[in-house]
């Protein structure tokens, strides 16, 4: 079967091993640096991985990208011939799920509000809003966004979602059309972007954007931070033309301490953790891809980083 070397600065090495020989007991798993003999290597699982680190792997069949974004691959010049995939695990789309939904609801039952009034020791009453009378819209609509859009529908908000593409999700009014662009964005309460980073994308949420909402909309970044141009973002909060912002992800990572988000009151930030990948669940999709491939086939969730998805 041969060697899978495993790469990340961000995952624990034995969870990823013992999880990948659950499922693979045959597999000889081997974590960076120590990747021994590497004509014996055949797979790599990797996040991010640094220039030249396939090069010595003369033997390779299959590269998995360790996360569902493949932004970190696209514009690299040493990639192998060989299929590369991505990972589509369902305890990374709870988590995403789980994520967006708090930082809608946050927004739908007012909370930033109350959080407000009890530093002022105020008992501050806002009847609520009902849920259907809330209009959500998910920008993007991949494996990710789909998820995201469907939760909300589930628990009972007014979704609409966008994609360059048709979508058919149940329960969720979806556009496609260039046309209806400027409607979109303009007929919402909440924007959620769920976008991934492409060429075609970078930038994308731009001041032209924000001005197309209505006043006060909120905004929930927890796709890629160079996907919104930040500064336009900035100028959006600070004249109440975006009312609040939750961003989990950010153009440079980590924040910087003088960053101009920090300050502001109406942005709710976290550090790039609305989803991750769960290895317990995620090997299963890694070792399907290597039988897959090992049977003459391709891997599960196939991805072309030169085109960008």
């Amino acid at each position: 079967m041969g060697a899978l070397v495993f790469y990340s600065e961000f995952d624990d090495p034995t969870e990823w091993s013992d999880a990948l020989k659950a499922c693979l007991p045959e597999l000889d798993v081997r974590v960076y640096p120590d990747v021994g003999n590497p004509d014996d290597v055949r797979y790599v699982l990797a996040w991010k991985p640094p220039a030249g680190f396939f090069a010595p792997f003369k033997n390779l069949q299959l590269v998995v990208n360790l996360g569902a974004g493949v932004d970190s691959l696209t514009g690299r010049d040493d990639l192998p011939e060989v299929p590369i995939c991505r990972l589509s695990d369902p305890g990374m789309v709870a988590l995403m799920r789980s994520y967006v939904t708090f930082a809608v609801i946050r927004y739908a039952r007012d909370m930033p509000d109350f959080e407000a009034a009890k530093r002022r020791k105020e008992w501050h009453y806002i009847h609520p809003t009902p849920l259907d009378r809330i209009r959500v819209g998910v920008l993007g609509l991949g494996a990710l966004g789909s998820a995201v859009a469907r939760g909300l529908a589930e628990q009972g908000f007014d979704v609409r979602g966008w994609d360059l593409s048709p979508k058919v999700i149940e329960g969720v009014t979806t556009v496609s059309d260039p046309t209806q662009w400027a409607g979109f964005l303009g007929d919402l309460d909440i924007l959620v972007n769920m976008m991934p980073l492409t060429a075609g994308t970078r930038g994308l949420i731009n001041a032209e954007v924000f001005a197309a909402l209505t006043p006060g909309t909120k905004f929930v970044n927890a796709s890629r931070g160079d996907v919104v141009d930040e500064p336009a973002l900035i100028a959006a909060l600070q004249s109440g033309q975006v009312g609040a912002a939750t961003l989990d992800v950010f153009i440079k990572e980590p924040l910087e301490p003088n960053h101009p988000f920090w300050q502001m009151e109406n942005v709710y930030i976290t550090p790039h953790l609305a989803s991750i990948t769960v290895p317990t669940s995620a090997a299963k999709d890694v070792a399907e891809s290597i039988r897959r491939v090992n049977g003459g086939g391709a891997p599960l969730h196939q991805i072309y980083p030169k085109a960008g998805f």
